[in-house]
């Protein structure tokens, strides 16, 4: 996502290129983005608006991008917005906000971008500072808006504008170059999800096969008994002037082995049916085998395809980035479309975020509430202050799917993330934590280190053990390179008592 250095020259580029515009089209291009279509004089040119948590930017927009269906945002910004002038388009003075002013038939109506990581969302609001509609659900980015209310501000601000990393691109190329950009990495994650889940249909896949090719090979060994039952019946044959009413055997000589061969009779048979009896399980069980090879024969030449598949894919992937048309062409094919259809649905991109918890534990004495600092997205990071302090963090305030940090192999204050019930967090926010769990440590002054990390519900404190000493279980080692301005930054975003 941009930073509040690069949305500010943004919207500086932006305004003085379109303030006075006619927005002729709106088009809702995904769950997060939306295309303003704005035309000064004779010239037509696309602004992209994306609230998505990874690639939240504002930045030009290819001509061939499709309109979705997905959401209503893009239909009621289109009746409330399309025909107005673009007035004016200003950044924020210390968050990542950006404001686009329309003067439409109706009044003034603002189009907000707010770039808060996870939490990033597009928002249509009134003059008077009513929320109208917002691209996302606010229950999803910020429970505390509500539609028909009026706007509130984010808490907190930025402790610093960060960088522009397009600094030696010049303004007319800005916005494409940030499109460019951003368009390559998006494209590079959706042909990662697209690779991954045709790998796990093609893995589920072949689990399955392997099942049954089990089994057939366990029915092929029942019906290849066939033989035995033939056997069996030509040595009854022999012997049936023998074989009295109600008897359960009947001995016969292989005069091929000279051996004597106990041939077992159903008592509720007669001598004639007992043969009949063999000489039809033979046909049947023959039968069976024949059918048995066929679908083997067809369940390796299936496998065969599926490895195939495992190739194709594996070529693909090797690729920097995967080929996305390439990823299309093999999803579509016949097999493999039947494959993915059979799997669950994506799960949304972004679990609802649960209400920010105000103030931990107002009850506790000073000496045990963790330092509070707030990451450039929003998030709040709780540092222990000592080994009672780190105790009440770890098991008594933090919650769900917080995340959890600490130095490995030496002694230093428990931090958690705090992740507002979601399951994952943005990567400044993780490396600002480990940053902080670093530098309270005995290693504040290592310029490497790391870092273990793993969710709250993983760490435990064994009984009777001393204070501050918890079991963690699972996780990652997150490998810290110590950047003295990221550091900066976070330290100076401690929040007040």
């Amino acid at each position: 996502m941009l930073s509040l250095e690069e949305l500010r020259r943004a919207a500086r580029i932006a305004h003085g290129a379109w303030s006075g515009a006619r927005l002729r089209r709106v088009l809702q291009a995904g769950p997060f983005s939306l295309v303003l279509v704005l035309e000064q004089g004779r010239e037509r040119s696309r602004l992209l608006l994306c609230c998505s948590p990874q690639y939240a930017r504002i930045s030009g927009a290819d001509a061939a991008v499709p309109e979705s269906a997905v959401g209503s945002f893009g239909e009621y910004a289109r009746a409330h917005l399309a025909g107005s002038t673009l007035e004016a388009v200003e950044a924020a003075s210390s968050d990542r906000q950006v404001c686009l002013r329309f003067q439409s038939r109706t009044g003034v109506l603002r189009l907000l971008l707010s770039i808060l990581g996870p939490r990033s969302n597009l928002y249509l609001l009134d003059e008077a500072g009513v929320l109208l509609h917002s691209l996302r659900p606010p229950e999803d980015t910020r429970p505390e808006l509500k539609a028909g209310a009026p706007w509130v501000e984010p808490r907190g601000s930025l402790a610093s504008a960060g960088e522009d990393r397009w600094q030696a691109v010049p303004d007319d190329r800005f916005l494409d170059a940030v499109a460019e950009e951003y368009g390559r990495r998006e494209r590079a994650h959706g042909a990662e999800v697209a690779v991954r889940r045709i790998e796990q249909a093609v893995r589920k896949e072949q689990a399955f096969l392997g099942r049954k090719h089990a089994n057939l090979e366990d029915d092929l060994g029942r019906a290849m008994q066939a033989e035995s039952h033939r056997r069996l019946g030509e040595l009854l044959k022999g012997v049936l002037h023998a074989v009295g009413p109600g008897q359960s055997t009947v001995a016969a000589t292989d005069y091929a082995t000279g051996e004597t061969v106990e041939i077992p009779l159903d008592p509720k048979l007669s001598p004639a049916g007992n043969l009949e009896s063999y000489f039809a399980r033979y046909q049947k069980e023959t039968r069976g085998a024949g059918r048995i090879r066929l679908q083997l024969e067809e369940l390796r030449a299936e496998q065969q395809r599926l490895e195939d598949c495992l190739r194709d894919l594996d070529r693909i992937a090797r690729l920097d980035p995967p080929d996305p048309g390439m990823l299309e062409r093999l999803s579509a094919s016949p097999p493999l479309r039947r494959l993915l259809g059979r799997l669950p649905p994506a799960k949304k991109p972004v679990p609802a975020a649960a209400p920010v918890k105000k103030d931990p534990k107002p009850d506790l004495p000073s000496r045990l509430r963790p330092k509070r600092y707030r990451t450039g997205d929003g998030m709040e990071i709780w540092v222990g202050r000592s080994d009672e302090g780190n105790d009440v963090l770890t098991t008594r305030l933090a919650r769900g799917n917080d995340l959890f940090f600490h130095l490995e192999l030496y002694p230093g204050s428990h931090v958690v993330l705090r992740t507002e019930g979601r399951a994952e967090a943005a990567p400044e926010a993780v490396l600002a934590a480990c940053e902080l769990a670093v530098h309270f440590s005995k290693m504040k002054n290592a310029t490497r280190a790391d870092v273990h990390m793993a969710p709250i519900k993983n760490v435990k404190k064994p009984r009777g053990a001393k204070p501050g000493l918890v079991y963690v279980r699972g996780g990652r080692t997150v490998h810290l390179k110590r950047d003295p301005k990221r550091l900066e930054a976070i330290l100076a975003s401690r929040l007040e008592e």
